[in-house]
């Protein structure tokens, strides 16, 4: 199997289900807040990284011949399914545009965490350490984009946000 079958449903997930579900979620989607100092510099990591990670799945190749495959595939498909969710729920945020209901119960950045998790799978499904090396050095980067997108939440949603931050972990 060629993994070319993995690419299809993330990008499916963000950029075409955000568009069908709110014609304003696909600008939220990829709205990237502004950056300061070492966020700069994981700003182009990500985005670099996020290339690499979608372009040696293209030319991966998948077996299922071990149980390792088949966990990778599990997580693969229960973090698709989670991410799809965070999508849904971040294309509907509250009347102020915060999204604080759903996932974002558990965890203020479901979108990364999923995308993350489902990687992760990938990299187990593919047995490819090069894929979990780039991966990480991904989610590095994704830390720095976090922090300048809850400064950027701070200033935009005030009390409210401060408020969220203290119910609920960045992470998990």
């Amino acid at each position: 199997m060629n993994g070319i079958i993995l690419v299809l449903p993330i990008i499916f997930a963000r950029y075409g289900l955000p568009g069908i579900l709110n014609k304003d979620a696909t600008g939220r989607v990829a709205f990237f807040p502004p950056t300061e100092g070492k966020e700069k510099v994981a700003h182009w990591v990500y985005q670099i990284t996020a290339l690499f990670l979608v372009v040696i799945l293209i030319f991966i190749r998948i077996n299922l011949d071990d149980i390792l495959n088949y966990i990778g595939l599990g997580i693969c498909v229960i973090a698709m399914i989670l991410y799809i969710i965070s999508i849904v729920q971040f294309s509907k945020p509250n009347q102020n545009g915060l999204n604080v209901d759903g996932l974002y119960k558990i965890t203020r950045n479901p979108m990364y965490v999923t995308f993350f998790l489902y990687f992760l799978g990938c990299s187990i499904l593919a047995n490819s350490w090069l894929l979990l090396f780039i991966l990480i050095i991904f989610q590095i980067s994704t830390h720095y984009l976090i922090l300048s997108e809850e400064r950027w939440c701070i200033k935009k949603f005030k009390g409210e946000y401060k408020n969220y931050m203290n119910r609920v972990r960045r992470y998990i």
